[in-house]
């Protein structure tokens, strides 16, 4: 059976009595897409607040998390079966698709003075500007935070401190060198630019 290819016959009948079912694989780009703004949103807005805006995303970021998924560095029960079935073609053309949408504004409010004051101390003692450069933009492979989801960021945030996301070794120890307090403070502040 060639790569990329669903058991057909007597094959598919197989692994279904074991219970292995076949998924489906999105034929076209096209297909691939409307499964992704399924969750993310068609006009670039997340369904959920804990999914990434991935709209206006970095191209360079939006690849490297497919190819994570994929691999099993970053784990997701909606995302790794989805990316498990992507060719390095099809992340690449996904990548770049998203990254030329525009930027959705969520209309989420800016931080408090507290908040934001809190925010930006952690931030230069962490030195977040460093990879996600000023005004949290990202470029590359650093993704932008600025007006992503808070409940997103938080929790993220919060995945790299305990380790649960494991693909970024030196986003968690960055993560765990501040407190849950600041963290927060963190995601009011990204999340409302």
């Amino acid at each position: 059976m060639r790569s990329g290819s669903r058991p057909t016959g007597i094959l598919a009948i197989a692994l279904a009595t074991l219970g292995f079912a076949a998924v489906p694989r999105a034929a076209t780009l096209s297909d691939q897409v409307q499964r992704c703004v399924a969750c993310h949103g068609a006009n670039g807005a997340p369904q959920d607040n804990t999914t990434p805006v991935i709209s206006g995303q970095h191209e360079g970021y939006l690849y490297l998390q497919l190819r994570d998924y994929k691999s099993g560095a970053r784990k997701n029960d909606v995302m790794s079966p989805i990316a498990g079935e992507l060719e390095r073609a099809d992340m690449m053309a996904l990548a770049e698709y998203f990254a030329h949408q525009p930027w959705p504004n969520l209309r989420q409010p800016g931080a408090s003075d507290a908040a934001a004051t809190r925010a930006l101390r952690a931030s230069a003692s962490v030195g977040c500007t460093g990879c996600h450069l000023g005004e949290y933009q990202g470029a590359g492979t650093q993704p932008r935070l600025s007006g992503q989801e808070r409940d997103y960021l938080l929790r993220t945030m919060m995945d790299f401190r305990t380790g649960k996301r494991g693909n970024n070794p030196g986003m968690s120890s960055l993560m765990a060198a501040a407190s849950e307090e600041d963290l927060v403070a963190m995601a009011d502040l990204l999340a409302g630019r």
